[in-house]
């Protein structure tokens, strides 16, 4: 099998390149070698390598800065999406696109489903939203978009990491504790997007399906097991980093409201989404977010 991945050097192309199963080849690209707004670098690519099935992880996910930078969120999370999806259709490969929580508006109580009615509060998620329909419109069920959220890892910026510079950094914080989600190890992503693909290549192809299924892609759902705000995580990344020696103070944390710290593209209140359909489709249980957390963080003092 033949898997070409996007966005090489982002935090989950990099678990990827990190956890890729031995009897898959795999080519990896980053925003340099292929640009996936570019449609005619895509069908070079694409045509070249002739894969089987593609994971696009490339994505402009600049959150405050795609209020003022739309046209660049829309070309890379919908244009690029669609270059992805009609090239994909073209050679007959499979397309698992990885979107956000930030299609959804937060205004939920009980985990998000797949099919709950998405409604971006910024441009950020409405620019994931327009490529997730792109991808479905032009692929049917030959996609797989799974939505994600919060993620963070040894690689690259993400909260954890920052946690721990401003930790060292300042007497004190003030983490915002009324928005609620779950945060994602990407290496834990990673690993279920391999499961999924061995799970499915392997899965009988032959069966009957609908035309209203053929129109439709598969969405699912992937975090790290249970339920934190955003206060709650920065006060497990101190006491577990402390623990590790990757710290060597504790600081007050306090936790603040949202509407206290203005930024300009408005977050979801409520993030926390199913993964029930995820895990019955790849074979992989999702593990509780403060384990995952703990794993990473020994990757960070191991080196």
């Amino acid at each position: 099998m033949k898997v070409l991945i996007t966005g090489k050097n982002g935090q989950l192309g990099s678990e990827l390149q990190n956890s890729c199963p031995a009897d898959i080849e795999v080519e990896f690209f980053d925003s340099q070698s292929l640009d996936i707004t570019d449609i005619a670098k895509v069908n070079e690519v694409l045509i070249a390598f002739s894969p089987d099935i593609v994971i696009n992880t490339a994505a402009y996910t600049a959150v405050d800065k795609a209020e003022s930078d739309q046209a660049a969120a829309y070309a890379v999370n919908e244009t690029g999406a669609a270059n992805l999806a009609n090239v994909c259709k073209a050679i007959n490969a499979k397309l698992i696109h990885i979107s956000t929580d930030f299609v959804f508006d937060g205004t939920k109580t009980t985990p998000y489903i797949a099919s709950d009615t998405t409604n971006p509060l910024g441009v950020y998620g409405a620019s994931k939203l327009a490529g997730e329909q792109a991808v479905e419109r032009i692929l049917g069920s030959q996609a797989t978009i799974v939505r994600t959220a919060w993620v963070y890892s040894q690689f690259g910026n993400n909260f954890v990491k920052t946690m721990l510079r401003l930790m060292a950094e300042k007497t004190e914080l003030g983490i915002v504790g009324d928005q609620v989600g779950t945060p994602t190890w990407a290496a834990g992503l990673a690993n279920m997007l391999w499961a999924l693909i061995v799970n499915t290549s392997s899965c009988n192809s032959s069966q009957v399906v609908t035309n209203d299924e053929l129109n439709k892609a598969t969405i699912l759902h992937w975090t790290d097991a249970g339920v934190a705000s955003w206060y709650d995580f920065a006060v497990a990344i101190q006491e577990l980093a402390i623990d590790k020696g990757l710290l060597t103070k504790a600081i007050p944390i306090k936790p603040i409201p949202a509407a206290s710290y203005h930024t300009p593209a408005i977050r979801p209140a409520f993030s926390v989404i199913d993964k029930s359909k995820a895990e019955l489709v790849s074979g992989i249980t999702t593990i509780h977010w403060r384990k995952q957390l703990n794993a990473m963080l020994n990757q960070l003092k191991n080196g």
